[in-house]
This record gives C-alpha cells, structure tokens and sequence, in this order.
C-alpha cells in the first residue's frame, strides 16, 4: 500500500510550479533578456541546451572561487597600502629624527665655530694692538710725552711707597 500525498501537498506542490511560471515568463519578458536571446551568442545557446547548461553550472561554481581570488586581491592590496603608509610613515620619522640631530649637531658647531671666531679675532686684535702700541713706543720715548711710559712710572711710584 502506496501512501497518497495528502491534498495539502499537491496544491502547495500546484502553487509552486506556478510561481516558477510566472518568474520564468517575468524572466523572458525582461527587455534585456530578450535583446541578448536574439543575438547571435543567444540564439546559438538556444540551440544547444548542453553547452548552455555546461556554462550556466561554470559560471555558478567558479563564481565562489573567483570571489574568494578577488577578495584576497582586495585584502593584499589594501595590506600593501597600509604597508606603503607604515613604512613609509616609519621612513619620514627616522628622516626626521635624523635631520633634527644633523640640525642640534649643525647649531652646536655653528656656536663653537662662532666662539673660536670670536676668540680669535679679540685674540688677533689685541695682539696687533700690542704690536702696534710696542712698535710706535720708541718713537714716543724719544719725544718723552709716551703716555705708557709715564703710566709705568706712576705704577713703579706705587709699589715703592
């Protein structure tokens, strides 16, 4: 004894088929659909239901691992961005860090520089002052009015009282 659907069945079964009408019929009717069914390509898959068939399976499984492929071209290439920023980001702060001490280090030189210039050029002076002052002193000594002859006078006066 075969068990019979019970009525509810079929009619469900009924309702099914008829929506899976309508959507195939809505399918057809698309204006797209219909431009690329007379086209060529359309007309010889229309044909050849194997080889439509053959493609439409292709295309619906190769659709989970061309997803995967281009997800992981989206991820590498955002890694390589965010790479690109990092170390690019890593190589102007070690830039800058390194300019920064080139810089303290430049200024540090620059005011021993200025120091030793300064030194030397009050060291210079007063030697050519000196040299000057001990060159024009004999010519005052003979006039007898040399103003450091009478200082070393009145220094000497000093010491002796």
């Amino acid at each position: 004894m075969a068990k019979e659907e019970p009525p509810s069945a079929s009619k469900d079964l009924q309702e099914l088929q008829r929506k899976l009408s309508l959507l195939i019929a809505s399918v057809q009717s698309n204006s797209k659909v219909v431009s690329f069914m007379q086209s060529p390509v359309g007309q010889y898959l229309d044909r050849h239901p194997f080889l439509t068939l053959t493609l439409l399976v292709f295309v619906a499984v190769s659709a989970v691992p061309v997803g995967f492929f281009l997800l992981l071209v989206v991820l590498t290439s955002l890694a390589a961005l965010v790479g690109v920023i990092l170390l690019e980001g890593l190589v102007i702060s070690v830039g800058g860090l390194s300019l920064l001490c080139v810089l303290c280090g430049l200024g540090f030189v620059s005011l021993v520089m200025s120091g030793t210039i300064m030194v030397s050029y009050m060291v210079v002076s007063s030697l050519i002052n000196y040299w000057f002052s001990l060159r024009l002193l004999p010519q005052h000594n003979s006039s007898g009015d040399c103003p450091l002859a009478m200082k070393s006078a009145h220094i000497e006066g000093l010491y002796q009282e």
